[in-house]
This record gives C-alpha cells, sequence and structure tokens, in this order.
C-alpha cells in the first residue's frame, strides 16, 4: 500500500519536477529584476550637505516622484514621439513587404524558391549593432559607394543621417532587418492552407490575384496579427539601430529613444532610480498597447466568426 500511494505521487509531482527549472530561471531572471525595477523606482537619494562625507548620501523613499519627473521630463517626450514616427514607417513597410513576399514564395509560378527565402531571412541573422554599422557606413558620403555613384551620374547626394531623412536611414535598417523574420511566420501559415481551399477557388474562377486577396490574407490574419504585434514590441524598444549610429551624425543624441534616455540616465549620469521608473512606464505603455491591440483583434475574430 505504501508503495503504489510512493508511486502515484511520484507520477502526480513528475509535472511539477519538469517545470521547476523553468520556474526557477522565470523567477531568478525576469520576475526578480522586474521587481528589483520597481522596487528602485520608487527610491531616490538624499544628499546631506555637500555629499562628500560617510552617510551623507542616503536612499530614502521617494513614493511617485520620480513617475512624475518621467512624464513631465521633455526628453523623454521627444524620445518618445521620435519612436512614434519611426514605428508608422517601419510597421507598415516591413509588414507589407514580408505579406507581399510570403504570397510570392507561396505561388507555384516561383523558382529557387529555397535560395529566395534563405536570401531574405539572411539579413535577420545578423547582430542589430553589426547590421547598423554596416549601414552607417553605407549611408556616409566619404565612404560609401552609393555617393559615388551619384557624384558620377551628376544627381543630387542627400545626407540620409541629418534631420528628416535620419527617419528613413534607421527606418530601413529595421526594414531590412526583420522583414525575412515576418515572412517565415506568414509563409509558414501559408503552407498550412489546405490545397483543397484553393483547388474550389479556381473552381469557381478565382485568378491568382483574387485566391491571394480573398483567400491567402484572411486565412493568415492570425499570423499577421502575432507579426504586428512583435513590431509593436521591437519599434517601442528601438535602441541598438540609433545607438550605433550616434558616433557618425550629430542628429541622434543621447536621449533620441526612449531606451537611450533610460541608458543615459543609469549609466551616463548614475541615476539609476529615475531611469527604473521610466523603465516601467516604457513597459506598461507596451504592455497596455500590446494588450489593446490583442483584445481588438480577437473581438474582430469572434465577430467575423459569428457571423
Amino acid at each position: 500500500m505504501t508503495s503504489a500511494r510512493r508511486k502515484s505521487y511520484g507520477v502526480k509531482g513528475a509535472p511539477y519536477a519538469f517545470l521547476l527549472p523553468a520556474t526557477v530561471l522565470f523567477l531568478l531572471f525576469f520576475a526578480l529584476p522586474i521587481g528589483y525595477a520597481l522596487w528602485l523606482s520608487f527610491r531616490k537619494v538624499r544628499v546631506s550637505g555637500l555629499g562628500l562625507g560617510s552617510g551623507a548620501r542616503t536612499e530614502v523613499w521617494a513614493g511617485l516622484e520620480n513617475y512624475t519627473d518621467a512624464l513631465t521630463d521633455s526628453e523623454l517626450v521627444d524620445g518618445a514621439l521620435r519612436v512614434l514616427g519611426y514605428g508608422c514607417i517601419v510597421i507598415p513597410v516591413m509588414l507589407g513587404l514580408a505579406l507581399l513576399f510570403a504570397l510570392m514564395l507561396d505561388s507555384d509560378k516561383v523558382r529557387l524558391a529555397p535560395f529566395t527565402r534563405l536570401a531574405i531571412f539572411l539579413p535577420y541573422a545578423i547582430p542589430g549593432v553589426v547590421a547598423a554599422l554596416l549601414w552607417g557606413f553605407l549611408y556616409l558620403p566619404d565612404v560609401s559607394p552609393f555617393y559615388f555613384v551619384l557624384d558620377k551620374l551628376g544627381l543630387p547626394q542627400p545626407d540620409l543621417l541629418d534631420g528628416g531623412p535620419l527617419y528613413l536611414a534607421l527606418s530601413n535598417i529595421a526594414v531590412w532587418g526583420g522583414t525575412g523574420f515576418n515572412m517565415i511566420v506568414i509563409y509558414t501559415s501559408l503552407q498550412a492552407i489546405p490545397a483543397e481551399v484553393y483547388e474550389a477557388a479556381k473552381l469557381d474562377g478565382a485568378t491568382p490575384v483574387q485566391i491571394a486577396l480573398k483567400v491567402k490574407i484572411p486565412m493568415v490574419a492570425p499570423s499577421l496579427v502575432l507579426t504586428f504585434f512583435f513590431s509593436i514590441i521591437a519599434t517601442l524598444q528601438v535602441f541598438s539601430e540609433p545607438t550605433t549610429l550616434k558616433p557618425l551624425t550629430n542628429s541622434v543624441n543621447t536621449s533620441w529613444s526612449p531606451l537611450m534616455k533610460v541608458y543615459q540616465d543609469a549609466f551616463g549620469k548614475g541615476d539609476i532610480y529615475a531611469a527604473a521608473a521610466q523603465a516601467v512606464i516604457i513597459a506598461f505603455v507596451t504592455l497596455v498597447l500590446s494588450f489593446g491591440f490583442l483584445r481588438a483583434a480577437n473581438r474582430r475574430t469572434r465577430q467575423e466568426a459569428a457571423r
């Protein structure tokens, strides 16, 4: 009887034993850092006198002071507006190209499909810093072969690292690196559509363009929602591209994006408490936007299913 009970407990406890390593890693590397950041965001350093003696700098409770300062910080607000403009360029172009490439690769007439898929996906495998450096030097007039060709042809040579064109330059790096991943996600969903669906559409007289617009795109809508969700998160967290291009131009300052502002406050100014509050705000905005978008997409899906 005792042996049977032990075996029963062992079988029931097996799932928890398998979950234990993942749970420990989640707590140590995800939940604990988030909790520590929240704790720091409600603290600040109080300086007594000149702040030179022992005990002159003490950590005290700040309440919502760090959050109030962050929400009224013009640099953080300006960075958020810049990222908003950046996202309005990146997300539509990247997802539009990803969908177009996926539909083209799903066509029966395409040739060298495996090589084409790899060629489109390959930029995603290149680290963001390396990609930013690569494109950064291609944007520099003194070393770029593009400017050499434009000069020989007598064509205008715009400075892509200054003013408004900077948004296009940064967006190009993100589109070049992210289109392949989104294309693979959409293409995989297209491959999962039963062939009978296409055959039925062809029997009804649908052209390839009509099949793509009326059959393929609606059936891969969940993948489009997923890629849009990932793109929102990646856009709000843009950091490596402007940080890498910063030494090449004066148009990118230390607070060009919200995450750059967090990094500057934490490691440049040494104010980890203000940086923690800003990071929490960015995480909260990302969560709200992502949750709101997913909820709206799910509601629309249920309405279409009810019809």
